[in-house]
Protein backbone atom coordinates (compact mmCIF):
# COMPACT_ATOMS: atom_id res chain seq x y z
CA UNK A 1 0.00 0.00 0.00
CA UNK A 2 2.72 2.48 0.96
CA UNK A 3 4.73 1.46 -2.08
CA UNK A 4 1.84 2.33 -4.42
CA UNK A 5 1.64 5.83 -2.92
CA UNK A 6 5.30 6.67 -2.35
CA UNK A 7 6.76 5.52 -5.67
CA UNK A 8 4.55 7.77 -7.87
CA UNK A 9 5.16 10.66 -5.45
CA UNK A 10 8.92 10.28 -5.81
CA UNK A 11 8.61 10.10 -9.60
CA UNK A 12 6.54 13.30 -9.63
CA UNK A 13 8.96 15.15 -7.38
CA UNK A 14 11.95 14.08 -9.48
CA UNK A 15 10.23 15.40 -12.61
CA UNK A 16 9.46 18.67 -10.81
CA UNK A 17 13.09 19.12 -9.75
CA UNK A 18 14.31 18.37 -13.29
CA UNK A 19 12.09 21.12 -14.69
CA UNK A 20 12.95 23.58 -11.92
CA UNK A 21 16.60 23.80 -12.95
CA UNK A 22 16.17 23.93 -16.74
CA UNK A 23 16.51 27.12 -18.73
CA UNK A 24 13.29 29.14 -18.60
CA UNK A 25 11.43 29.55 -21.87
CA UNK A 26 8.69 31.85 -20.62
CA UNK A 27 9.05 35.51 -21.59
CA UNK A 28 7.62 38.17 -19.26
CA UNK A 29 5.88 39.80 -22.22
CA UNK A 30 5.28 43.47 -21.60
CA UNK A 31 8.67 43.98 -19.97
CA UNK A 32 10.65 41.60 -22.18
CA UNK A 33 10.23 41.37 -25.94
CA UNK A 34 10.93 38.24 -27.94
CA UNK A 35 13.69 38.41 -30.49
CA UNK A 36 12.01 38.02 -33.85
CA UNK A 37 13.50 36.19 -36.83
CA UNK A 38 14.55 38.27 -39.84
CA UNK A 39 11.78 36.87 -42.00
CA UNK A 40 9.01 37.80 -39.54
CA UNK A 41 6.08 39.51 -41.26
CA UNK A 42 4.44 42.25 -39.21
CA UNK A 43 2.68 45.52 -39.99
CA UNK A 44 3.09 46.67 -43.61
CA UNK A 45 4.68 50.03 -44.28
CA UNK A 46 5.59 52.15 -47.29
CA UNK A 47 9.22 52.89 -48.10
CA UNK A 48 10.38 56.45 -48.68
CA UNK A 49 13.48 57.34 -50.72
CA UNK A 50 16.23 59.78 -49.64
CA UNK A 51 14.30 62.78 -50.92
CA UNK A 52 11.25 61.88 -48.84
CA UNK A 53 9.12 60.68 -51.76
CA UNK A 54 7.19 57.44 -51.65
CA UNK A 55 8.73 54.80 -53.92
CA UNK A 56 5.30 53.55 -55.04
CA UNK A 57 4.53 54.15 -58.74
CA UNK A 58 0.92 52.91 -58.51
CA UNK A 59 1.43 49.81 -60.66
CA UNK A 60 -1.48 48.19 -58.73
CA UNK A 61 0.26 44.81 -58.56
CA UNK A 62 -0.07 44.72 -54.77
CA UNK A 63 -3.82 45.30 -55.08
CA UNK A 64 -4.13 42.52 -57.66
CA UNK A 65 -2.11 39.96 -55.71
CA UNK A 66 -3.62 40.60 -52.24
CA UNK A 67 -5.72 37.50 -51.41
CA UNK A 68 -7.75 39.29 -48.73
CA UNK A 69 -8.28 42.49 -50.77
CA UNK A 70 -6.93 44.61 -47.92
CA UNK A 71 -5.15 47.19 -50.13
CA UNK A 72 -6.83 50.06 -51.98
CA UNK A 73 -4.93 52.66 -53.97
CA UNK A 74 -6.07 55.85 -55.68
CA UNK A 75 -3.59 57.13 -58.24
CA UNK A 76 -2.52 60.70 -58.69
CA UNK A 77 -0.57 62.08 -61.64
CA UNK A 78 2.36 64.44 -61.55
CA UNK A 79 3.27 67.19 -63.99
CA UNK A 80 3.67 64.67 -66.78
CA UNK A 81 1.45 61.63 -67.39
CA UNK A 82 4.31 59.16 -66.93
CA UNK A 83 4.88 60.27 -63.32
CA UNK A 84 2.37 58.63 -60.98
CA UNK A 85 2.13 58.60 -57.23
CA UNK A 86 -0.43 57.27 -54.76
CA UNK A 87 -2.89 60.02 -53.85
CA UNK A 88 -4.50 57.62 -51.43
CA UNK A 89 -3.00 54.32 -50.20
CA UNK A 90 -5.01 52.39 -47.62
CA UNK A 91 -4.33 49.02 -46.00
CA UNK A 92 -7.01 47.49 -43.80
CA UNK A 93 -5.05 45.54 -41.18
CA UNK A 94 -8.27 43.92 -40.02
CA UNK A 95 -8.38 42.10 -43.35
CA UNK A 96 -4.64 41.70 -43.95
CA UNK A 97 -3.33 38.16 -43.44
CA UNK A 98 0.35 39.23 -43.52
CA UNK A 99 1.17 36.83 -46.34
CA UNK A 100 3.87 39.08 -47.82
CA UNK A 101 2.68 38.79 -51.44
CA UNK A 102 2.49 42.59 -51.75
CA UNK A 103 6.14 42.89 -50.71
CA UNK A 104 7.25 40.15 -53.10
CA UNK A 105 5.44 41.48 -56.17
CA UNK A 106 6.36 45.18 -55.83
CA UNK A 107 8.85 46.10 -58.60
CA UNK A 108 10.08 49.22 -56.77
CA UNK A 109 10.28 47.62 -53.29
CA UNK A 110 7.88 50.30 -52.08
CA UNK A 111 6.10 48.18 -49.48
CA UNK A 112 7.77 46.27 -46.69
CA UNK A 113 6.44 44.18 -43.85
CA UNK A 114 7.98 45.54 -40.66
CA UNK A 115 8.87 43.81 -37.39
CA UNK A 116 5.99 45.54 -35.57
CA UNK A 117 3.47 43.07 -34.17
CA UNK A 118 1.65 44.89 -31.36
CA UNK A 119 -1.38 45.94 -33.39
CA UNK A 120 -4.33 45.25 -31.07
CA UNK A 121 -7.00 47.97 -31.08
CA UNK A 122 -10.34 48.53 -29.40
CA UNK A 123 -11.98 49.98 -32.51
CA UNK A 124 -11.90 48.52 -36.00
CA UNK A 125 -11.36 51.96 -37.54
CA UNK A 126 -7.93 52.18 -35.92
CA UNK A 127 -6.78 49.19 -38.00
CA UNK A 128 -7.23 51.09 -41.27
CA UNK A 129 -3.85 52.58 -42.16
CA UNK A 130 -3.62 55.42 -44.66
CA UNK A 131 -0.55 57.15 -46.12
CA UNK A 132 0.65 59.02 -42.99
CA UNK A 133 0.37 55.89 -40.82
CA UNK A 134 2.04 53.68 -43.43
CA UNK A 135 5.04 55.98 -43.85
CA UNK A 136 5.90 56.00 -40.11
Amino acid sequence: MIRTIVYPLIQGLSKTFQQAFKKKITVQYPEEKRELPDRFRGRPGLVVDREGKIKCVVCMLCVAVCPSQAITIEAGEGKTPDIRYPREYVIDLGRCIYCGYCEQVCPKEAIKLTQEYELAQYERGNLIYDLPKLIK
